[in-house]
């Protein structure tokens, strides 16, 4: 137990990525918030501090190995992975759900009005993760795979668009902590994605989408804030 209170969240679920359930099923944000000890989390929350630490515990000695060790990983296979699974994804999702909530909001507005917010909420996220994206495609993973290129051949760093890596990983933590509020408003709005009794098809594909949606989210901010990032500033440090 000592041991898991030395370290961040984020760390935790960096070593082993199935303890993330264990957090998401306490309301701990283990991404965008990830830079907080179990024990800072357990009292903002007003969870149990030795059942938590029980379950994650009961977690990393079940002795199997979560399906990636992202931890071992190359930083340019890693931004790499970001981009062509979790970008990808973004991408070819939003529109799917922006037409599917407009939908809802025509047929079950009157019924339900937070769907209007959550359609609002849904489609400034959609706006702003667009560019979030291609600042990390054309500016910051391009310096990444720079620095892995740099440490390979021996060669001296230079730097382009900035000072320090430090500069543009700050932004887009700033960025996802952005998206993940709204994401937790989204999630509060519709009630944990719950359905009510009319729930028709198209309301079920959509709640199950946001879902999935605000799952993929979590695991490709924790990716880059707990992992990528932190190991990115460490070579630069270690190239300069």
């Amino acid at each position: 137990m000592n041991n898991l209170l030395d370290k961040t969240i984020g760390e935790i679920v960096a070593e082993d990525y199935r303890t993330a359930e264990v957090f998401g099923n306490h309301g701990i944000d283990f991404c965008c918030k990830g830079n907080r000890s179990i024990q800072e989390a357990c009292t903002k929350a007003n969870i149990d501090l030795a059942k938590l630490t029980a379950e994650v515990e009961a977690i990393l000695n079940k002795g199997e190995t979560a399906s990636y060790d992202y931890q071992s990983w190359p930083l340019d296979k890693l931004a790499d992975h970001i981009e062509q699974k979790h970008h990808h994804y973004v991408e070819e999702k939003m529109p799917i759900l922006k037409q599917y909530l407009e939908k809802l909001c025509q047929v079950h507005g009157k019924s339900h009005p937070e769907l209007f917010e959550i359609t609002r909420l849904f489609t400034a996220s959609a706006g702003e993760l667009a560019m979030h994206m291609k600042k990390e495609e054309f500016i910051l993973f391009p310096f990444v795979r720079k620095m892995e290129r740099v440490k390979k051949s021996g060669e001296k760093i230079t730097f382009a668009q900035f000072d320090t890596v430090q500069s543009p990983v700050r932004m887009m933590m700033e960025e996802h902590e952005t998206e993940g509020d709204r994401f937790q408003q989204i999630s509060e709005l519709s009630n944990h994605y719950s359905l009510p009794d009319n729930a028709c098809n198209t309301y079920r594909v959509t709640f199950a989408m946001l879902k999935e949606f605000e799952e993929d989210l979590h695991l490709h901010i924790h990716l880059e804030n707990n992992i990528l990032f932190p190991k990115s500033i460490a070579l630069e440090k270690q190239l300069s």
